[in-house]
């Protein structure tokens, strides 16, 4: 398996591809039926080289979990959400080559041939206390590091993101949004300190001069489906917790979703969108998307502001298949607590959290464009009485406290 290193803007970008023989899926002359999927697969791990080490001998146990869960879900193309960024995109040759392309579980093995990995803001030091504890924290693993870092991460590149694709990614239009500042974005929400009666001060101008707004990056990555071009847009927002009564994080995030929410309208709306390349301007109107992640927040319950995710369901050009499943309500039910004061639907959760708060919540999308036809959608999580539930299991859990979602789409030529 081959690397190929590309430049954009000021970040280095790894591109993986696979054999040239490896022919995608599908009917060049007629629609393609794609299998999207976005996972939480946590597989972030302590310290810097651990993931290498891990995915090495093709022995690790959640590793080989997660994988199996990919396999048998097949997507055609899958974003990975807390999976380490190690350069030159060492960690996903080796989890492609010694996990997924490895029969787990008696699953078939899947192959990826394009992968698309680049640099995260999480674990990078910005030489200033964020947190406004009265320290600041530059050593990475260091007590309260991850809280002054430009997103959280006790090291470089922690919680990371990972693209794996069946069909050819267009490397060179790939466009990312790790350095875009959040300052720049009109209207941005920016936290308040209570404690002063100056509007929008918790961070100051010279912390506003380095504060991105993504906690790890923004990504559109191209990908050619028999001739049809689908961006897919990656991110995943930070929590929107772990912050005091300025919500410094639940404004991030909210703000996180807004970007692709304006990333895909054009006009206006859009056009203060400036790329690590030095590119400004949104997505083309009418060109086909999938926004896929992570984004920490659920349309009803949780700590997210109130309209976050709204933004993307609620969007004239996104369509909301609501993926669902029966483990999902099944673990409402069992797990009880805070899940018995939601108000949202159990049986689109996809996030197992923690039963006193704030119980399970819908936290992973697939949303796509409008032009792109929804086949079917779900999310996998078996039942306790499926011979899968070992896969998702209860804490501590053998794979992820997520679940992976798919949303099956027609793409015409």
């Amino acid at each position: 398996m081959t690397a190929t290193a590309t430049l954009i803007g000021a970040a280095a970008v790894t591109a993986l591809a696979g054999p040239a023989a490896a022919a995608p899926p599908g009917d060049e002359l007629g629609p393609t039926d794609l299998r999207v999927a976005t996972f939480n697969l946590s597989l972030n791990r302590n310290a810097p080289g651990q993931l290498v080490a891990d995915l090495t001998t093709g022995a690790n146990v959640q590793a080989k979990t997660v994988a199996e869960i990919i396999q048998r879900a097949n997507p055609d193309i899958v974003l990975l959400n807390e999976f380490d960024f190690v350069p030159d995109g060492l960690a996903a040759d080796l989890f492609r080559d010694n996990y997924l392309e490895v029969s787990q579980g008696g699953a078939d093995p899947v192959e990826y041939p394009y992968a698309f990995v680049a640099p995260s803001n999480t674990g990078i030091a910005s030489g200033f206390d964020l947190n406004n504890n009265g320290v600041t924290v530059t050593t990475p693993l260091a007590p309260g590091y991850g809280d002054d870092a430009l997103g959280f991460g006790q090291f470089e590149g922690q919680f990371g993101m990972a693209v794996l694709s069946k069909y050819p990614i267009l490397e060179e239009d790939v466009r990312t949004f790790q350095h875009f500042l959040w300052k720049d974005m009109p209207g941005a929400l920016l936290p308040d300190d209570p404690n002063t009666a100056a509007p929008a001060d918790w961070y100051s101008p010279e912390e506003l001069d380095v504060f991105r707004l993504s906690s790890k990056s923004h990504w559109d990555v191209p990908v050619d489906v028999n001739g049809s071009t689908v961006h897919v847009l990656a991110a995943h927002p930070t929590p929107p917790v772990f912050d005091g009564p300025e919500d410094r994080n639940g404004l991030r995030n909210h703000d996180e979703i807004r970007f692709w929410a304006d990333y895909i309208t054009p006009g206006p709306a859009s056009r203060y969108i400036t790329d690590d390349a030095g590119q400004a301007g949104g997505l083309k109107p009418g060109e086909s998307f999938v926004i896929l992640g992570d984004q920490n927040a659920d349309p009803f319950d949780g700590d997210s502001v109130e309209v976050a995710i709204h933004q993307l369901l609620d969007h004239p050009r996104v369509t909301d298949s609501m993926p669902m499943s029966d483990g999902a309500a099944e673990a409402s039910v069992l797990q009880g607590g805070a899940n018995l004061t939601h108000e949202g639907d159990p049986s689109l959760d996809t996030a197992d959290f923690a039963d006193t708060a704030p119980g399970n919540l819908r936290a992973d999308y697939v949303l796509p464009s409008r032009d792109l036809r929804v086949m079917d959608a779900a999310v996998f999580w078996p039942t306790t009485t499926d011979p899968l539930f070992r896969l998702t299991g209860a804490f501590p859990f053998p794979s992820s406290d997520h679940r992976l979602v798919w949303v099956d789409l027609r793409v015409h030529p």
